[in-house]
């Protein structure tokens, strides 16, 4: 097997090498630069004066030669006046001063200056061309670090992606994953390396994320079954005892509640489903008529108190979603405002692509309004009523699923609105055949 170093004695090589690299490499050039200027400097200078010192002997053979970079005065303290001007008033010391020669050019000098009881004395020096030296050296410098600069860049790049790309690899396999039931391990694909324990660690996610979708899967379809099952024979004992002409308007009542509760569980236990799986059913809603059914069934829940529950708006409005999910969507919402209300009236109006329920209930702030349709989330006026706050969280949850829009909001003159928008779900009424 190919032998690859651990991710971590990676990143430290690279990095060492990167760091060694380039200092090394500034070294070596700072001191070839610098070496190089200062030859460079001492050359033009003694040419310099070579010149100038070969040009004396020619024009006076006779006279002592001078030198242009180096010279040197001295006056006693009678004559010190005969000092350039801006001399006399310097004490002892080094100072830098520029001056113009006679060819209008601009020099820097080094002059010390000494001053005695008896004589005072200077000597000066020409560092014009190591100022200009030292400009260049800068440049170089500066040149220098934007180059080590571009190639610390480049190698970065490199260094991290040889470093990192086991990672990238492990994410594009983890990608290619997504959506399939039977998935190769992902472990045998790295080496023995940090990616190879992380690619480990996902294949036993993976694995214990199987057996748990699989686990609810199976629950899910024997909890449909298992209750639709007993659902489906009380409701056919319901209709049989409600066929019988003798019994009494009180039991025919009771019946009747039983067969709502049996019909609403079962839409539960549908709609519950397909939240599980996560898929859309399949299957065409009359608005209208599901709102009837379902307000008649949550007025014997009023349990006497002074509300009246209406239901308007449009009478023809189909929505492309199956019986069973609006039942539950606008069942929770209606009882909730039917639940809340203590006197006054619960309205259901049908638009053409939304149902809004109004109530005249105590109201809800507007943090409350926020957080209702979170799990377990009760408001702050729910009193002495009982609920584990789940409701709500189901209809959000629908919503997600069919691309619905839900919010509750304070009313205008107190209670709350509760607004179900179907947006494109909307779908025209059946057309009628006639033969």
């Amino acid at each position: 097997m190919q032998y690859r170093r651990r991710l971590r004695t990676r990143i430290i090589f690279s990095f060492f090498l990167l760091g060694f690299g380039l200092t090394a490499l500034f070294a070596v050039s700072s001191l070839y630069l610098s070496a190089k200027l200062e030859d460079q400097l001492i050359e033009d200078t003694l040419q310099k004066e070579v010149d100038n010192f070969v040009k004396q002997v020619r024009s006076s053979p006779e006279g002592t030669a001078t030198f242009s970079m180096l010279s040197a005065k001295i006056w006693s303290t009678r004559n010190a006046y005969k000092m350039p001007l801006a001399l006399q008033n310097l004490g002892t010391g080094v100072y830098d001063i520029e001056e113009v020669d006679g060819n209008g050019r601009m020099h820097r000098y080094k002059y010390a200056i000494r001053r005695d009881d008896d004589l005072v004395s200077y000597v000066r020096f020409d560092v014009t061309s190591a100022s200009l030296s030292e400009q260049r050296l800068i440049l170089m410098v500066v040149g220098a670090i934007a180059v080590f600069s571009v190639l610390a860049w480049l190698i970065g790049i490199w260094a991290s992606s040889r470093v990192i790309s086991p990672v990238l690899d492990l994410a594009k396999r983890l990608r290619q994953m997504a959506g399939k039931e039977n998935t190769q391990k992902l472990a045998p694909l790295f080496p023995d390396d940090e990616v190879g324990e992380l690619a480990s660690a996902l294949d036993d996610y993976a694995a214990r994320m199987t057996r748990i979708v699989r686990r609810d899967r199976e629950f899910n379809a024997d909890v449909s079954h298992e209750l639709r099952t007993p659902l489906a024979v009380i409701r056919g004992a319901t209709e049989l005892l409600l066929a019988n002409p003798d019994i009494s308007e009180k039991t025919r009542q009771r019946l009747l509640r039983i067969d709502r509760a049996a019909l609403q569980s079962t839409d539960l236990t549908t709609a519950l489903l397909m939240l599980s799986r996560n898929e859309r059913g399949v299957g065409r809603c009359d608005v209208g008529r599901l709102a009837r059914q379902l307000a008649e069934a949550h007025r014997s829940t009023l349990a006497g108190k002074p509300v009246e529950l209406h239901v308007e708006g449009e009478e023809e409005v189909f929505v492309d979603a199956p019986e069973a999910v609006l039942s539950v969507a606008i069942g929770n919402l209606l009882g909730n405002a039917c639940k809340y209300t203590v006197e006054g009236e619960v309205r259901c109006r049908i638009g053409a692509d939304e149902v809004s329920i109004e109530d005249t209930g105590p109201g809800l702030s507007v943090e409350d309004a926020e957080r209702l349709f979170e799990r377990g989330y009760r408001g702050s006026s729910v009193g002495n009523t009982t609920g584990g706050g789940i409701g709500l969280s189901i209809v959000r949850r629908l919503c997600e699923l069919y691309d619905w829009k839900v919010s509750i909001a304070p009313g205008e003159k107190g209670g709350a609105v509760a607004v179900l928008r179907f947006g494109d779900s909307v779908t025209d009424p059946p057309t009628v055949e006639m033969t």
